[in-house]
């Protein structure tokens, strides 16, 4: 039994605390405090990846999702006391414009918005409709009296200071969730779901399994360490795109046969539509064109694992997301049909 209201608690907890790339750690240990309160020993690596094992002895397969969303970086102090920002993650700076931040510096957080260089209509009348979109264009307002460079100084700016968009979510009645940083929070809540799962009905799998949470997917380095030794699979949990030309559905889990690195593994890829396929899983298979995950990133890194990818719906990824609570459940019933299924065999075998 899948709990929807636990999953939707924790996603909701997840997305109101602030964790871009590059300053996970109120993610992580948020994540870690859950962990342990459901009785599991959490350990880190020394970049901060998170994971649990399920089950006795070494494990031999690996569930991977990332903590870390999109964010940006102070790049400059401008002289009309506002700051210069780069992103961080690959995000368009066209979502940005108007974002309500939290900028965090060495000695403490400020509110502000992101906004483009000419933000007034009344000032600059159809010049705010025909500047570019890009992020040499944006700047960010602080609410505080800053008006020069000096200004900033003396409020402790710098370059450097991270800064964390407000996730601003909504559950609708109807089970759609809009929010920033589903990805991969959504996927997050998918995998506690599972494990609370394991936690009620007081069972482990007989084939132990790596519970993974990383830390830098969006910049291309989650997946690449902190498998235990013996893991030979690995599944990430990520988002699926919806949208034309694609088949991912938002009352359906997606598995993906491909991304832009080339094919996963195809006996995980079709273990994973048997079990859907067995266990009454609504399921969508699907192929991503400008799409990469922590399982990329494992392969990249030079670890032996066969890979693959199980996905929740979401549209306007890397912008203003949204799911639906069908795909998510759907999705961790396939987590937990997996944990507890066998291995799939290796080639020869």
């Amino acid at each position: 039994m899948i709990d929807a209201n636990y999953l939707k608690d924790r996603l909701e907890a997840l997305v109101l605390t602030p964790s871009p790339v590059g300053m996970t750690e109120r993610g992580a240990a948020k994540v870690a405090d859950w962990l342990e309160a459901m009785g599991y020993a959490v350990s880190h690596t020394r970049r901060g990846v998170l994971s649990v094992t399920l089950g006795a002895g070494n494990p031999k397969r690996a569930l991977a999702a990332h903590i870390d969303t999109l964010g940006a970086m102070v790049t400059g102090l401008k002289d009309n006391g506002r700051l210069a920002l780069r992103n961080t993650g690959t995000w368009a700076a066209r979502f940005a414009e108007g974002a309500r931040v939290t900028v965090f510096t060495d000695k403490g957080e400020a509110r502000g918005t992101i906004l483009p260089l000419k933000a007034s209509g009344h000032l600059y009348n159809t010049e705010v409709d025909t500047q570019p979109a890009d992020w040499d264009n944006l700047e960010v307002r602080l609410d505080l009296p800053c008006d020069t460079r000096e200004d900033l100084v003396t409020h402790g700016f710098d370059i450097g200071d991270i800064v964390a968009v407000d996730a601003q979510p909504e559950f609708l009645d109807n089970g759609f969730i809009v929010s920033r940083h589903l990805d991969d929070k959504a996927g997050v809540a998918c995998l506690l779901t599972a494990l609370k799962h394991f936690t009620d009905m007081g069972t482990v799998p007989d084939i132990p399994v790596q519970i993974m949470f990383t830390i830098s997917e969006e910049v291309g380095i989650g997946g690449t360490h902190g498998f235990g030794p013996d893991v030979q699979e690995l599944v990430a949990v990520d988002n699926g795109v919806t949208g034309p030309g694609q088949a991912t559905r938002d009352d359906s889990v997606t598995i993906a046969f491909r991304d832009r690195t080339g094919p996963f593994d195809l006996p995980i890829a079709r273990h994973l539509v048997s079990l859907c396929e067995r266990n009454g899983i609504k399921h969508v298979r699907d192929t991503f064109r400008s799409y990469r995950s922590d399982s990329a990133a494992a392969i990249d890194a030079g670890w032996d694992l066969r890979v693959g990818l199980a996905c929740f719906a979401l549209d306007s990824s890397h912008g203003w997301e949204r799911t639906h609570i069908a795909s998510l459940t759907e999705l961790t019933k396939l987590i937990v049909s997996y944990i507890e299924s066998d291995l799939v065999p290796l080639p020869g075998q």
